[in-house]
This record gives structure tokens, sequence and C-alpha cells, in this order.
């Protein structure tokens, strides 16, 4: 396959991104599919476990396609997701689904997968039942994967949303928390900031050019109310991996 187009250096502040530009979505899905499955293997050398925590949307579904049949021992790795809409897994918005029918099959079909949503009344339950599931082996995540809207929300650290402040808090503890918000549609349930942001491997991926001008806001103001995605860009103690095609 065609190797990265380019490879930059993005500053924001203190902070130093790479942005890899790729041709086509289906390039950038082989190279991401690639160093994802290079850093959980390394994790399985290193530890005996590994751990991912995925996004939803229908930009990662080339990628989950690729990753599902990297040669890893896929038994040993925990897959999670980022977030998640409050709706059960038939439901068409799940990212549960979204994962089962594109990541989840083949050799990685073996791994472990823990979901976000339960079935209980409140997404604040769900998110106090998920935290305690995610076991301290899962912490930090090996790798996260995070996508962004248009809206410059990541993860679901929405505009506008009733627990953002806190969700983006570096000192509110690693875990699940719910969050509702206009622009979310569903009540949402999310790690938080601090669960994410010191991943072994952090990735921002992203396609578009109405992304990547969405990208150039964000990185061109420092509001983290208005563009949440820029907690992340600012404040991750892990450098930003920024995964780009047209």
């Amino acid at each position: 396959r065609r190797p990265h187009l380019a490879r930059t250096a993005v500053r924001m502040g203190e902070m130093t991104e790479t942005m890899h530009t790729f041709e086509n979505g289906v390039d950038l899905a082989a190279a991401l599919s690639a160093a994802v499955a290079s850093k959980l293997a390394a994790a399985i050398a290193d530890k005996g476990m590994a751990s991912l925590a995925v996004s939803g949307g229908s930009t990662p579904k080339a990628f989950f396609r690729a990753l599902s049949s990297a040669p890893i021992d896929w038994e040993k790795v925990t897959i999670t997701l980022v977030d998640e809409r409050f709706v059960p897994e038939d439901n068409p918005r799940s990212n549960h689904l979204l994962v089962k029918e594109n990541l989840l099959k083949g050799p990685a079909a073996s791994a472990r997968f823990i979901p976000l949503y339960q079935k209980v009344e409140t997404a604040e339950e769900a998110a106090d039942i998920v935290t305690n599931k995610v076991s301290a082996a899962s912490l930090p995540f090996d790798v996260v994967v995070l996508g962004m809207g248009t809206d410059g929300h990541t993860a679901s650290f929405f505009p506008g949303g009733d627990t953002l402040e806190k969700a983006l808090d570096k000192a509110t503890p690693a875990g699940v928390m719910a969050i509702h918000a206009e622009g979310a549609g569903e009540a949402r349930l999310t790690f938080t900031f601090s669960s994410l942001e010191n991943a072994g491997l952090l990735v921002l991926h992203i396609e578009g050019e109405a992304k990547k001008d969405v990208l150039n806001k964000a990185l061109s103001g420092d509001d983290e109310a208005e563009m949440p995605i820029r907690a992340v860009l600012t404040r991750a103690s892990s450098p930003v991996e920024i995964y780009w095609a047209p």
C-alpha cells in the first residue's frame, strides 16, 4: 500500500501533535490498523494483556475491519468503547452494534469486550456499574482511538453538556460518567478525560475536508467549553497522533 502522503508536526501551545495524511480512507485504515495492532502486540509481549478503547460513528468502519484480521493474540485483548449512547445493543445508533458488526469478527472475535450500556433505568446507574467493571488491568489504556464531531466534541464531551466540566477535569477519577447535552440526542456514557489522556497510543481519527476545517479551528483557539477536543489537543499527557484522509 502507499505510504503516508505526509507526516507533519502541528503545534498548539506547548503540545505538538503529529498529523498523518493519507490519499484515501483505505490507506488510512491500513496504516492505522497496523499501528494499533503493533501497539497491542507490544503490550501483550510486555505484560501479557492489552486494552483498546474505540469510538463509534461511520468513520472507523474500514479501520475496524482491517484491524479485525490482525494476527495478534486477541484472547489477551480487552476492547471497550470511548463512549456510548444510552441505548440497547440492538439499537441502530448503538456503538456496541457498530463494533460487533465490524471489529469483533474473525480473529478479533476472541477479544474480551466490555459494553458501556447496561440494562438499568438511568445512564448514571450504568456509569457506576461500568466503572466497577473496568479492571485495573485495563487502565491506562494501551490504545485509545478518538473521533471528532463537527461541533468539536470528542468521546461524549459535548459542548453544553451538563457534566462536561467534571468530565474534562483531570482530577476527576478514571472511569465512566453520564452526560446529557442538547447536541448529543440520547443520554451518553463516556470515559472521563483522565481515563483517555494517558493512553500508550492516543489517536484522533478524522476524515474529510470538513473535519480538517474543524480541527484547524480547534487548533486556533483555547476555549474547551466551545470545542472540547481542545482538551485532548492541549492537555493530554500522551502525544496525539492525528490520522486524516480527505
